[in-house]
């Protein structure tokens, strides 16, 4: 479990865990979508398995951003003296925003890891 984390913060392949899933790593800030490779340059796994493949993604990338927000709020909150200033949503925006590119990749890898083939 902990190697499966640290492969994915790493942008590495399921399968092999030496080639790279998107061209550049994780924390990469670009303004350019994110340029991901069909196939790993070490084992050859397809990463998109089928067209739509990655359409669930979309999900994951929702729980995180939901993830992201909780934590903005709880971490802005104590910097406010009411619970709940108006503020505080302009704050959740700029963070959700600035990470969009970051959780676009992550959501992404993390699809691929739940669908790898355990088959080795």
């Amino acid at each position: 479990m902990f190697n499966n984390t640290l492969n994915i913060l790493k942008n590495k392949c399921p399968n092999c865990h030496n080639g790279d899933i998107f061209k550049h790593n994780l924390f990469h800030f670009s303004f350019s979508f994110p340029k991901m490779h069909k196939k790993c340059n070490h084992c050859q796994t397809k990463f998109e398995k089928e067209p739509g493949f990655f359409f669930g993604a979309m999900f994951v990338s929702y729980a995180i951003g939901v993830a992201e927000a909780i934590i903005t709020y709880l971490i802005a909150s104590l910097f406010f003296d009411k619970n709940f200033d108006l503020r505080i949503i302009t704050i959740i925006a700029i963070v959700i925003i600035a990470l969009t590119r970051f959780n676009i990749k992550l959501s992404r890898i993390i699809w691929i890891y739940l669908f790898k083939n355990y088959t080795k």
